[in-house]
């Protein structure tokens, strides 16, 4: 049956969205080399899902400290930029939309990743039991337990919130709609939000206000660039403990950071579900609940949709948007699928990360 809700107008700060499905933020590993730039193959990707109301880009590192995976495409960099336009250009013939997501790793990283093989950078010096992705000197690319990270000095995080700035103004400049400061997933923000891996003493850790300071300073520098902060959102991941991170309270430490987004005008607060991975988590719809009770501008709910808990979501007032992750890898003409109530092809897991077209922008449509 066709989902009605789902497929509504929306309107997101200057944006029109013709639906509300949002094709979530997705790594695929297949940036040129050398220089992490986006090419042609990943244009065609992108312009191929341009159905859906809204498309996040994959996660894109800030800078070159930034980066926890080979073959991750960047911001920070004039060839990167114009790689972007590319896509940019690309979505909009196609009649979509699309913010990038800005990325910042932190500890999940290895020195094979970092300039001059240097240690990653984190909240603390603790070492996640997680693993990244790299190229050995040989070329031979492998997953790798992340390495001991050092504490950022409280002097560099000036220089991490200028980081997120000019990557804000950089993605502008490549013709994005907007931006998404990615604080989900136990990356640098996440980092610095959870109390179990931010144990610092200064201003930056310790109390909840503390802990939430870098990513409310990242916000308004983002902001104060784009210069327009309904064209800027925030993607959260509570309760998640992938890439090893847990906090003491999620609901305190959650609600905190979204009643100080309250007053931010942000286009939307993305919230990821942590069951993406095949987990479950108790407690999390309840958590969810009083979030959405919490804040009171547009949200985006994402994890594990079908087309129907989708319409759900959508007309239980659950959520504005929803997002579709590895839906929208094997099914590019997802938003129209839904809209006839088509199968939906299966997902090819071996062609996630990494390489070329297959599994990429080989998937069948339609028509």
């Amino acid at each position: 049956m066709p989902q009605n809700a789902l497929l509504k107008p929306v309107r997101l700060g200057p944006l029109d969205l013709p639906n509300r499905i949002v094709m979530a933020p997705l790594t695929r590993q297949r940036a040129l080399q050398p220089g992490n730039v986006p090419g042609p193959l990943n244009a065609e990707y992108y312009a191929q899902r341009a159905n859906a109301g809204l498309i996040i880009s994959e996660a894109t590192q800030i800078c070159p400290e930034g980066q926890g995976y080979a073959w991750t495409p960047g911001i920070h960099s004039q060839e990167q930029v114009e790689g972007w336009k590319q896509v940019t250009d690309r979505v909009h013939r196609a009649g979509g939309r699309i913010f990038m997501q800005l990325w910042h790793v932190g500890r999940i990283s290895h020195p094979l990743l970092q300039p001059g093989g240097a240690a990653p950078v984190a909240p603390s010096a603790i070492q996640a039991q997680a693993d990244c992705f790299v190229v050995e000197p040989d070329g031979s690319a492998h997953k790798a337990r992340t390495a001991m990270p050092r504490a950022l000095e409280t002097s560099e995080i000036a220089g991490v919130v200028e980081a997120y700035r000019a990557a804000a103004a950089n993605a502008m400049a490549a013709g994005f709609d907007g931006v998404e400061v990615h604080a989900a997933n136990g990356y640098l923000l996440d980092q610095f939000l959870c109390s179990d891996s931010n144990q610092r003493t200064d201003q930056y850790g310790g109390s909840l206000e503390n802990r939430a300071r870098l990513v409310l300073e990242v916000i308004d520098a983002v902001i104060a660039e784009v210069a327009d902060s309904s064209r800027v959102g925030i993607r959260l991941s509570p309760m998640g403990t992938f890439n090893d991170v847990h906090d003491a309270d999620p609901t305190e430490t959650f609600s905190y950071l979204l009643q100080q987004l309250n007053d931010k005008g942000l286009a939307y607060v993305h919230v990821n579900k942590p069951d993406w991975a095949g987990g479950t988590y108790e407690g999390f719809d309840e958590l969810y609940r009083s979030l959405r009770d919490t804040y009171s501008g547009t949200m985006i709910h994402c994890g594990g949709h079908t087309a129907e808990s989708a319409e759900a979501t959508i007309v239980n007032g659950e959520a504005d948007l929803v997002a579709f992750g590895r839906a929208y890898i094997a099914n590019p003409d997802l938003a129209e699928r839904i809209e006839v109530g088509a199968d939906w092809n299966a997902l090819d897991g071996s062609t996630l990360y990494g390489g070329g077209a297959k599994g990429y922008t080989d998937y069948p449509t339609m028509r």
